[in-house]
């Protein structure tokens, strides 16, 4: 067998039905379009629903969803708590050390080993982190979230504007 003797099996392929080609046959006359009409003058747009809101426009543009509730912390691990000099650790010495920015909420994360005993307070603390503190003779004491205050509503303000999650 060679290239040029390469070929579809038999009845793989069918020919095209050439439509408007005169009475001698099917297809001839309206070719297959029906009568009079928007469809047999070929003027629909694609994507076109009869004036009902095409799928493409129904769909949102964006994906996904922002929740504007979000609490965002500033993640500090035990390794980076080793490079301060202090042995008692808040958000004003974090800032201090350069390892968070004034105004956000620290959350203390587990990556590295403690060597050194450490007074730790912080908004949030994971359990990794709470343990290795613990066992090397430090105590961990948590910040309550400001919106979280008796009388507040018990979530952080939104974020955004009036066309965020639109």
């Amino acid at each position: 067998m060679r290239v040029d003797e390469l070929a579809p099996a038999p009845g793989a392929t069918k020919a095209k039905k050439r439509v408007g080609r005169g009475i001698g046959g099917k297809g001839g006359k309206t070719a297959g379009r029906g009568g009079k009409g928007q469809h047999a003058r070929n003027t629909v747009a694609r994507g076109f629903e009869g004036g009902q809101t095409p799928l493409k426009q129904r769909v949102p543009k964006l994906k996904g969803f922002n929740n504007p509730f979000r609490v965002e912390y500033s993640p500090v691990n035990l390794d980076q708590l080793q490079t301060l000099d202090t042995k008692s650790i808040d958000p004003e010495s974090l800032v201090a050390g350069g390892l968070v920015r004034k105004g956000t909420y620290v959350k203390i994360l587990g990556r590295g080993e403690l060597k050194a005993k450490l007074n730790v307070s912080a908004h949030a603390v994971s359990k990794a982190a709470e343990s290795a503190i613990t066992d090397a003779g430090g105590t961990v004491t948590i910040i309550p979230l400001p919106f979280k205050a008796e009388g507040r509503a018990g979530r952080p303000p939104v974020k955004g504007n009036q066309f965020t999650n639109r």
